[in-house]
């Protein structure tokens, strides 16, 4: 086997290559024998290639094992005597292959750590090399080099260098997965990989070499490594070296494999990650101070002690596989992911609103990396969680004059303060009702500056927003639209009420239940809150945005900005003062505090507050939300799919009703200024004329006839015996004997998705 580095057997370091052969499709990483009497066993393993039924064997050559692991083919084959090639056919083709013997007698007796290196450094590695035999017993070590060559500045003769400095370090070996394919120097009959023997038109042309992309085989390289390197070690540990072990217990993990249940124990690891590294610094491992407060899966790898886990147990990347490990063989380690992926900026790895300092990670630091990080910035509350409750609501429209009226004075009659509205392009009167509004004190009216920000119109009113002192002097915000109504359910309906309801929480979770047009298909100036009680099942778990929320939230600083479904940018040095329920006042999971916005079954809640959401309201209404477009997806269209999604029409809920009193009082209080009502009268004008425009084409007036048809009508009534693809589909992929029949409770009907041949 070549060894590059020219150390002899009896040196520290030693450096090998993987054998890669390669014909056409088919890539060979190693050929390993063992003697068998007179005989060999030869173990080949095939990155990619066909089946491994697809190989026949040669003259002398039985196949005693064949495995397929996804492309990858490993091989088990006994071959006459202990010279001479490996000969296979494959599709006609014969195949001439050298296997080389073990050097198992490397590491015999030895605690090896089995790594790959991903392009670390030589201190990084010397470091890890050294943590790992002085508190792990570590004596061994095989690192599989997937650094780009070039780019490593004499990696392993730096390495050899100072290695010898470890005391207790007693072999290391650097196994290059990064080799070239073809050998040009060797003519084509004495190269390995000889196709139907011999040279000319009959021989497969090799590939040119390719050093940095060789092939890693990641589902082979531990068996690979196992025949060729491991397979007499007292235990290996399957780390990388980006990963250090935790410090723990008398035994370490190698003493635990060996006297484990099934010869193994599982290691699991999370992810460390630096808050910042210092401008033209290389990461380190010292840099390392920050965990994600929300992270919930774990690395997962192992160490095993091959004689007990026995020949039968397969090596795999994260298990191995005939080994059942208890839940007491678990071990613990880190994985320091600037190490693993170099960036510039830890922001291109991670989210940073995740990262909190961890106080191991702290101390490891300054105590083992004698190193002094970058800290994570010290952050607090901007305001006391008081009794306070002036709440804004921030929002867009567009096109929206005949609904106004009737939703502010709706808010207004649960509590809420202030309101401000961003409008862009209205074209019905929306813009002069809002400056009207906005002269008599009911709102703040702001034209959208969303044209020359780069940002759809949404993300521009509340990046404007922000800076807004109704905004920043609001005790609890909420964006949201005008189609949406806050239904509280506890007291008299009103804020104050739900705020006391929910104690000391910070955040409400608002979830949506949808409502439909309840086959109104007439346009007609009343109340929506009144007109409208269809709507969807509680527990409805599609369409997708059946269950989405709006998130009211008090105004302490903890998130940066404010956000379509919820506030956006987490302070991670607060994530322990949120606070979130959701409407039935349960804990929301931290896995919500970052990004979520849409329940599930394990956090939607209604018993004390719903977010009734009218989304289509009328169907001559939805004519001219259709035509309007939207406000957050510009790019998307509300057809017949969308109104498939939204109409929903199962159930009855007029559970708003009992604010309708209050809303009215506040509404007639508008409406009795001149200038509100003649504006608000001039919008529903603009509203009816922009809907018999839309009526008098041909396209629109063919949708309004779909939208109303017996076939829609039907079809919002059946949502719970959908599943998710059918919404993602629409509603033509329903066949009419479906829409027809008369459903059992438990019909369900789906179809795979993007199918619309249905």
């Amino acid at each position: 086997m070549p060894d590059t580095t020219g150390t002899d057997n009896n040196g520290l370091l030693l450096h090998r290559q993987l054998n890669v052969q390669q014909v056409g499709d088919v890539t060979l990483l190693d050929a390993i024998w063992v003697p068998d009497g007179g005989n060999r066993l030869v173990r080949l393993f095939f990155k990619a290639g066909p089946a491994a039924d697809s190989f026949a064997p040669g003259p002398g050559v039985k196949i005693l094992q064949s495995r397929s692991i996804g492309e990858a083919v490993h091989l088990l084959c006994a071959v006459s005597g202990t010279q001479g090639p490996v000969e296979l056919s494959l599709g006609g083709a014969a195949m001439k292959i050298d296997a080389q013997p073990p050097e198992t007698d490397l590491f015999a007796g030895l605690n090896v750590g089995f790594a790959v290196r991903n392009g670390e450094s030589v201190d990084v590695t010397l470091e890890w090399l050294a943590i790992h035999v002085a508190d792990h017993g570590m004596n061994g070590a095989l690192i599989l080099d997937r650094g780009e060559p070039g780019s490593d500045n004499g990696f392993a003769r730096k390495l050899e260098k100072k290695a010898s400095e470890i005391a207790g370090l007693k072999r290391l070996v650097i196994l290059d997965s990064a080799v070239p394919l073809g050998q040009p120097d060797l003519p084509p009959e004495a190269h390995p990989f000889n196709v139907n023997g011999a040279p000319g038109k009959d021989r497969m042309e090799l590939p040119a070499a390719d050093p940095w992309h060789a092939p890693l085989g990641a589902l082979l390289i531990y068996e690979l490594a196992r025949a060729r390197f491991l397979g007499t070690a007292r235990a290996v540990a399957n780390i990388d070296v980006c990963d250090l072990l935790t410090p723990g217990g008398d035994a370490n993990i190698f003493d635990r494999a060996c006297t484990a249940s099934t010869g193994a124990i599982r290691l699991l690891g999370r992810q460390v990650y630096p808050w910042r590294v210092r401008k033209g610094k290389q990461a380190g491992f010292g840099d390392h101070i920050c965990v994600q407060f929300d992270a919930a899966n774990a690395r997962q790898r192992w160490c095993v002690s091959p004689a007990r886990a026995g020949e039968n147990a397969v090596w795999r990347l994260i298990r191995v596989v005939g080994t059942d490990l208890t839940s007491d063989e678990i071990a613990p380690f880190n994985r320091y992911m600037a190490l693993r992926h170099p960036t510039p900026s830890v922001s291109k790895i991670v989210p940073k609103s995740s990262l909190i300092e961890d106080a191991g990670l702290l101390d490891q630091a300054s105590r083992v990396f004698n190193h002094k990080p970058v800290r994570v910035p010290e952050v607090k509350l901007s305001k006391s969680d008081d009794d306070r409750a002036h709440t804004t609501i921030v929002t867009t429209m567009k096109n929206e004059g005949p609904f106004i009226l009737e939703w502010i004075a709706y808010h207004r009659a649960i509590g809420v303060s202030d309101i401000l509205v961003y409008t862009n392009d209205c074209t019905d009167g929306t813009d002069t009702l809002l400056d009207v509004l906005q002269d008599k004190g009911f709102v703040q009216h702001r034209d959208n500056p969303f044209r020359d920000s780069g940002l759809k119109p949404q993300h521009a009113a509340h990046k404007a927003a922000d800076k807004e002192p109704v905004v920043g002097d609001a005790d609890w915000l909420i964006c949201m639209d005008v189609d949406e109504y806050i239904n509280i359910h506890v007291g008299d309906g009103r804020l104050s009420d739900l705020f006391g309801a929910v104690g000391q929480a910070n955040m409400i979770a608002l979830t949506w239940r949808l409502f439909g047009n309840g086959d109104i298909h007439e346009f007609s100036d009343v109340p929506i809150c009144e007109a409208f009680t269809q709507c969807a099942p509680e527990l409805v778990r599609k369409p997708h945005q059946a269950w989405g929320f709006k998130t009211l939230y008090r105004n302490q600083g903890i998130f940066k900005k404010l956000g379509v479904h919820r506030p956006k940018g987490l302070k991670p040095q607060l994530w322990e003062e949120i606070n979130w329920v959701n409407g039935s006042g349960a804990p929301m999971p931290p896995s919500m505090f970052r990004n979520g916005w849409r329940s599930t079954a394990s956090t939607y809640g209604y018993d004390l507050v719903t977010l009734n959401h009218y989304a289509v309201r009328s169907a001559e209404s939805f004519l001219v939300k259709r035509d309007r477009g939207r406000v957050n997806h510009v790019d998307r269209d509300q057809g017949l799919a969308y109104w498939f999604r939204m109409n929903n029409n199962a159930e009855h809920d007029a559970s708003i009703h009992r604010m309708l009193p209050a809303m009215r009082a506040q509404l007639d209080a508008m409406l009795a200024d001149p200038q509100i009502a003649a504006a608000h009268a001039h919008c529903v004008k603009m509203h009816r004329a922009k809907i018999d425009e839309l009526k008098g084409g041909e396209n629109y007036a063919r949708f309004y006839g779909e939208l109303t048809g017996q076939r829609m009508q039907r079809l919002a009534r059946m949502h719970s015996h959908f599943g998710a693809n059918v919404f993602l589909s629409g509603p033509e992929v329903v066949p009419d004997e479906v829409v027809d029949m008369a459903l059992p409770a438990d019909f369900f009907f789906t179809v795979p998705k993007g199918d619309t041949n249905h």
